[in-house]
């Protein structure tokens, strides 16, 4: 919800205010970490391990960084942060502006920005393999340079993440080519990393990424790439529903095409990035095969 941000951040400045003087460390001793959705959470508990204490704004699987609704409890989380970890590129803008009210001195990695794309790239991408691997070594340079007595360990983790990345990305690439049409580019990297092209008409899409209506054309010409079967999956965000989404789908369905789908945030139950996206690269396979 938009709009009510600035009054959002208003409140947050406030209680940030009287968490001042706080101690910058979790209860336990370990470092607090927060960061803008459990996806990228998952990220820094995978390299922190036992030395650090993750907290995820937004863990919820219908939750929304465009319309999220900051807790007066966020404030105290980032007040207490030694470390933040956000998407960036314009996606979780409301995590930067509550850091901000909260007057945070912690240390930061924005992905987007450690990505190395410009900006106006799509900006998911905590499905590009590389740039999670790019992010993961970021978060183990700041814990260690937070904790120099576990920097060889923050490493060592983070090379083993980055070895499950490496592994997962060899598999993703072995997925044979094809085409696909998206409710929404999400996945697009991950799918540029397969090999498989989107071929969804970029009104369709660019539509969908301003969060306005489809122009007609461009939704008749998407359902007829998979009425006609000149795609061999719909990949689709099972994170947005909307009449538009539902007609691909029931289309899909009506003509025996796959339905793929991927989220924004961890499903329920799931913690591990590379669980997690496991049965995502293993779900596009399944389809395209």
């Amino acid at each position: 919800m938009r709009s009510a941000l600035p009054v959002a951040v208003a409140a947050v400045a406030l209680v940030a205010a009287g968490c001042a003087g706080g101690s910058n460390a979790a209860a336990d001793g370990k470092i607090t970490v927060v960061a803008s959705t459990n996806v990228w959470g998952s990220v820094a508990a995978a390299v922190g391990g036992q030395d650090v204490s993750v907290k995820s704004l937004i863990n919820d699987p219908s939750g929304d960084p465009h319309s999220y609704q900051d807790k007066p409890e966020d404030a105290t989380l980032l007040t207490d942060a030694r470390l933040i970890l956000y998407n960036g590129g314009g996606y979780d803008d409301f995590f930067t502006k509550l850091a901000k009210a909260a007057g945070t001195d912690a240390r930061q990695v924005n992905a987007y920005d450690v990505s190395g794309h410009p900006q106006g790239e799509n900006e998911h991408v905590w499905y590009e393999l590389a740039t999670v691997r790019k992010v993961a070594d970021k978060v183990a340079t700041e814990l260690g340079a937070i904790d120099p007595s576990n920097k060889d360990t923050y490493a060592g983790n983070a090379k083993a993440f980055d070895a499950k990345l490496d592994a997962l990305a060899t598999r993703a690439a072995a997925i044979p080519d094809g085409k696909v049409v998206s409710t929404e580019p999400v996945a697009h990297y991950l799918l540029d990393t397969a090999g498989i092209a989107d071929v969804t008409p970029p009104e369709f899409s660019e539509a969908i990424e301003e969060e306005t209506d489809p122009p007609v054309i461009a939704v008749a010409d998407t359902t007829d790439l998979i009425t006609k079967k000149r795609v061999v999956a719909l990949v689709n965000n099972d994170q947005t529903e909307t009449n538009v989404t539902n007609q691909l789908i029931s289309a899909a369905r009506t003509a025996g095409v796959p339905v793929v789908d991927v989220s924004e945030t961890l499903p329920p139950g799931v913690t591990d990035y590379v669980e997690w996206m496991t049965k995502e690269v293993d779900s596009l396979a399944g389809a395209v095969s």
